[in-house]
């Protein structure tokens, strides 16, 4: 494992998957590229990863028909920390798993963070590098307000339009939270339980539960509830005054 003293001198790359089909945005998709305030989502993810010492290079992952696209963007906003993108698959896994074939074996930590997150703060990203002592892997969340509950289908078991919902089960909220990114993982470890998802055909949308299945030991530190998921325009919305609020307070 890795001492605390060292970590900050370790080689991390970060990956940012911005490949999703957005099918929940509607407006045509491409939820990476849609404006919040006068830049795109990835550029505000971007120069907040630029900003980070620890962090050596950036890959992005962009659909192929949204590669000219990220370069043009990429090529204005001079971004020295991206020096390569990946093609995205067909499965956000599958996404992260070509970003991961293109790191540099130097490469000791691994970063990942949603393209679709663009309020990540830059102090929460370093805190989860350094936080990754004694530990294989650390993700941010906060925890859960809502009471969450258990449900399925009265007929088929899966949700489906017209079918009664029934609830199952109340979940116990205090041991809850809300996984967000980013997740940092040691590169070896990452690569390890990739490439056994990989070969059992394990899917998930969490890099997280990938490692945990595998055994990998993960910690979870406290995050932000400002930094949320675009995955609806409603969505957009709360971000734009989540970063009105951020202005104001800095003026």
């Amino acid at each position: 494992m890795t001492d605390e003293g060292n970590i900050a001198m370790k080689k991390v790359t970060a990956i940012v998957p911005a490949a999703g089909l957005g099918k929940r945005f509607g407006q045509g998709g491409n939820k990476p590229f849609q404006m919040l305030g006068n830049k795109p989502l990835v550029v505000w993810i971007f120069e907040v990863l630029e900003s980070i010492n620890e962090i050596a290079e950036i890959i992005p992952v962009f659909k192929k028909d949204d590669m000219a696209l990220g370069c043009n963007l990429l090529e204005k906003f001079k971004f020295s920390k991206v020096k390569r993108i990946a093609p995205g698959g067909k499965e956000r896994q599958d996404s992260v798993y070509g970003a991961l074939a293109l790191i540099d074996k130097e490469t000791d930590v691994v970063l990942i963070h949603d393209g679709v997150r663009p309020l990540i703060e830059k102090s929460i990203v370093e805190e989860s590098i350094s936080q990754l002592r004694r530990v294989d892997g650390v993700v941010v969340g906060v925890p859960l307000k809502d009471t969450i509950k258990e449900v399925r289908s009265q007929v088929s078991g899966v949700r489906r339009k017209g079918e009664e919902i029934i609830v199952k089960k109340t979940l116990n909220r205090s041991v809850l939270w809300a996984i967000q990114t980013p997740q940092v993982f040691k590169y070896s470890v990452l690569m390890k339980a990739y490439r056994k998802a990989m070969d059992e055909r394990f899917y998930s949308t969490d890099d997280s539960a990938i490692v945990e299945k595998y055994g990998g030991k993960v910690k979870a530190i406290m995050g932000s509830y400002s930094n949320i998921k675009i995955t609806t325009p409603e969505d957009l919305d709360i971000a734009e005054l989540f970063l009105r609020k951020r202005a104001e307070s800095i003026s």
